[in-house]
């Protein structure tokens, strides 16, 4: 009997400790986070806009969690976008791909990471952030072969 009640104790304190959402709206670049943390295109700078636009959509394509990066610097981890069938994952996530936000949705924080299931992405702006200009195209072998 103490080993079921030490099992509910247990339990109970486990829901207890569940992060609870809070609602927020915040700005920002969809990002590639595989490239953006690893340091593996170089710079995190170099990491975002046009620069890594078609890494940014090949790696959303193929699973790699995509990020809502903000204007004070937080990576919000995208888990859903409004009403996508899938998980951090799909169509949807991938024609964000460096475009810069407004969502609004719940946001979570465990662990020292930030999560965020967007409701609803109320603005739009595409693409603004022309880091081309500054970094060329990276990665360089991403720029298909013109057909002869």
């Amino acid at each position: 009997m103490r080993a079921i009640a030490g099992v509910a104790a247990a339990l109970a304190a486990g829901w207890a400790g569940a992060a609870a959402a809070e609602k927020i709206t915040v700005t920002g670049e969809a990002m590639d986070t595989w490239c953006y943390f690893s340091g593996v295109m170089g710079a995190a700078e170099a990491t975002l806009g046009t620069a890594h636009h078609t890494c940014a959509v090949w790696c959303a394509a193929g699973g790699i969690p995509v990020g809502l990066l903000a204007e004070d610097g937080t990576v919000y981890m995208i888990l859903k976008i409004e009403d996508s069938d899938k998980t951090n994952g799909g169509d949807r996530l991938v024609t964000t791909a460096s475009r810069q936000l407004t969502a609004t949705g719940e946001h979570y924080r465990r662990d020292g990471i930030d999560y965020i299931v967007i409701g609803e992405v109320v603005g739009d702006a595409g693409i603004v952030n022309l880091s081309h200009e500054d970094y060329g195209v990276t990665p360089g072998f991403a720029i298909p072969e013109p057909e002869e």
